[in-house]
This record gives C-alpha cells, structure tokens and sequence, in this order.
C-alpha cells in the first residue's frame, strides 16, 4: 500500500487531539500487528469524548457509519486519536475520527492508520434516549 498519499507532517488543524496511547505487545495479532478490534475499541472511546462534553452526560454507540483501516499500527507506535463532531441532532452525535501514528523511526511525521465515522446517543441514567444539551 502506498503510504505517501497517508503521511502528513503536522496534525489536522480542524481536529481536536482527544486520546493518546501507544500499542503494546498484548495487543498484538499473529502477525505482529495490532489488532483491528483493540484499534476500533480505542476510536470508540476517543468518538465520545467531545459528545459527552456537548451533552453533559452519558453516550452511547449507537452506529459504526464507516470504519477504515488505512495502515497498520505497530507495537510502539504512538497513537494520537483526533475528533471532530459532524452532525448533532436531536438526541444523537455524529462524529468523525481520525488516527494518526508516530512511527518510532519517524517521528516527526504522522501517517494515518485509521478513519471513522461514529454516532451516539444520549441517554438518561435508565438508558433512554435524551435530548443532547447544547
């Protein structure tokens, strides 16, 4: 795959830096990558970050809208998970997120690993969809 069209020299300006992490061995796969599922688990927790902070209180996942993996991560590799909120409708969010990693030879390049597209929901504290504060 080519990775020019996915290195970037600085992060994206319209995005909010919400989650760091860097992949540790565990997490590995029987190839020696990370594994999709622990990398789509970590967008989750970045994607509610600003929704929670627009509501004022709990989300849910309510839909993957898309999912891609763009590179592989590797163990080491500093993570850095940036979101921006799309769409807010009545009781739901929209939010795009995008994973950007750190090589450990690299480091003064960003290469995209991952790009999402989540929404969640608002819930109340028996788990039914509430009006999003704003």
């Amino acid at each position: 795959m080519n990775t020019d069209k996915f290195t970037l020299q600085a992060p994206p300006a319209d995005q909010e830096l919400v989650l760091k992490v860097i992949p540790m061995p565990a997490d590995c796969n029987a190839n020696g990558d990370i594994f999709g599922g622990w990398l789509m688990s970590q967008v989750d927790l970045a994607g509610c970050i600003l929704p929670m902070r627009l509501s004022q209180g709990r989300m849910a996942t309510v839909a993957v809208k898309e999912f891609l993996f763009t590179q592989p991560v590797r163990v080491g590799d500093l993570l850095s998970f940036y979101a921006k909120i799309g769409r807010v409708g009545t009781t739901s969010v929209t939010v795009e997120v995008q994973v950007l990693a750190q090589r450990l030879a690299t480091q003064n390049a960003y290469v995209q690993v991952a790009h999402a597209v989540l929404t969640y929901v608002a819930i109340d504290e028996e788990g039914r969809p509430r009006p999003v504060a704003a």
